[in-house]
């Protein structure tokens, strides 16, 4: 489950589910990184980018590497203010660990019982940037039974 875990937040990392986001500052604040924000202003950052940034992960950061997420085997998490999938600070999302359970029991519940592969392998989805990331048309797949075990 280790292993899952990383899968998908490396998936989120890459394809953010809310790939921007702004926020207005209620009161005189300093960002992480030291960079000063003053009361009224509006700050957008936008999570889509920040997954493909060589300065945040390296030179393999346009990559999918699950591995980037395991330490000897075990999940090891990275800062919320540099995954901000599920925001950081006192407005990080209370159902985070919540949504890590669904997501792991339901891609380990249909990869148990399913052998799934992408309907069309040379079709390239295509990114909208709405409140959420999708895709157009979605990504069509075909589900197969997988044999049973002895």
């Amino acid at each position: 489950m280790h292993y899952l875990h990383a899968a998908i937040t490396e998936s989120m990392r890459l394809y953010p589910p809310v790939p921007l986001n702004s926020q207005s500052c209620l009161s005189d604040d300093v960002l992480p990184d030291g960079t000063a924000v003053k009361k009224g202003w509006f700050m957008s950052y936008i999570s889509y980018a920040m997954g493909r940034m060589e300065t945040i992960w390296g030179p393999d950061c346009r990559e999918y590497k699950p591995e980037r997420w395991l330490d000897v085997g075990k999940f090891r998490p990275e800062s919320p203010f540099k995954f901000p999938a599920f925001h950081a600070g006192p407005r990080m999302c209370l159902g985070k660990e919540m949504a890590y359970i669904q997501m792991k029991s339901i891609v380990a519940c249909v990869l148990e019982r399913l052998a799934v592969e992408l309907a069309d392998k040379e079709a390239r989805p295509v990114k909208m940037i709405s409140l959420t990331l999708r895709m157009k048309g979605g990504l069509l797949l075909r589900f197969r039974k997988r044999s049973a075990r002895h």
